[in-house]
């Protein structure tokens, strides 16, 4: 009975979803899916529907692509689209991070379950820029990531003020949460800055989260976090506390003949001699991501 990880699924490829259709069953082991499972609703639903008929439990966090409004979805925005995907998760038996905190009684248990939905602010870029400035500095050197034109954040009037408006709520939620246990934190988006290390494209991250979450690891008393979103697959140490990058990623990115269950990383129990970095992605992501 193991807690896996995995994220960026990205099943608009049709050789991810050929993966995923191999992947074999895992009938005692609970899933965590950090987000980027696909664009569209009906893509989203099958992966849903896949992941349930393999594994005991699967706790997913939106990442910025099931986000998109894109398409026949295109008038499906922002927080409504949210719900939608929430709805869609619930339908499938896929918890949320609207729903009651699970609890993992397993091996290197027990451990309350927090799957998160935070957004970004554009606040990882150089001190003293707002969002404005971190676009433009961003766009200085090429980078023009899809999510400012596929991301709504109706009804808010922008997508920094829809993440102050989820980290607010989120934070209400994990300080409520009652003591005694460790928390696994689950967030498409890395909490803490240092964590983004994305050499090619460096400067794309403005959207790959907020520091309003960097104290969240240690005043919220996380055994472990885990993330997606940087196709950087990583495991770190900082301040006592593990974090997990688990992406798959794009075809590029990974090895598709050793199949997806070589990337199901597993969390708990933390296997003996776990290294401070289990090594980089074959790419990093792109300013498309």
């Amino acid at each position: 009975m193991r807690l896996l990880a995995i994220s960026d699924l990205h099943l608009g490829s049709p050789v991810n979803r050929d993966a995923l259709a191999a992947l074999p069953d895992f009938p005692e082991d609970w899933l965590i899916v950090a987000g980027d499972v696909a664009e569209s609703l009906r893509r989203i639903g099958e992966g849903f529907a896949a992941l349930r008929r393999r594994f005991a439990e699967v706790i997913w966090v939106p990442g910025n692509h099931e986000l998109w409004s894109v398409g026949e979805e295109a008038e499906l925005r922002g927080q409504a689209r949210y719900g939608a995907l929430v709805e869609l998760a619930r339908s499938h038996g896929v918890l949320t991070p609207e729903d009651p905190f699970a609890i993992w009684t397993g091996p290197g248990g027990p451990v309350r379950i927090v799957p998160l939905f935070t957004l970004y602010d554009y606040s990882f870029a150089p001190p003293g820029m707002g969002p404005a400035q971190a676009v433009a500095w961003a766009q200085a050197d090429d980078i023009w990531p899809v999510d400012e034109v596929r991301l709504y954040p109706d009804p808010y009037p922008s997508r920094d003020a829809w993440c102050r408006a989820r980290v607010a709520a989120s934070v209400c939620r994990l300080e409520a949460l009652e003591p005694g246990l460790p928390n696994l934190l689950v967030s498409h988006w890395p909490l803490r800055e240092e964590l983004v290390r994305i050499p090619r494209v460096p400067r794309f991250a403005p959207w790959c989260g907020t520091r309003a979450t960097a104290d969240w690891p240690r005043r919220f008393n996380a055994l472990a976090c885990v993330h997606g979103h940087l196709h950087v697959r990583e495991r770190r140490w900082l301040d006592g506390v593990r974090y997990e990058e688990v992406s798959l990623g794009y075809p590029r990115q990974w090895q598709p003949e050793r199949g997806m269950a070589a990337y199901l990383r597993q969390v708990l129990p933390l296997e003996e001699g776990a290294p401070c970095s289990i090594g980089p992605a074959r790419a990093p992501a792109t300013p498309a991501s």
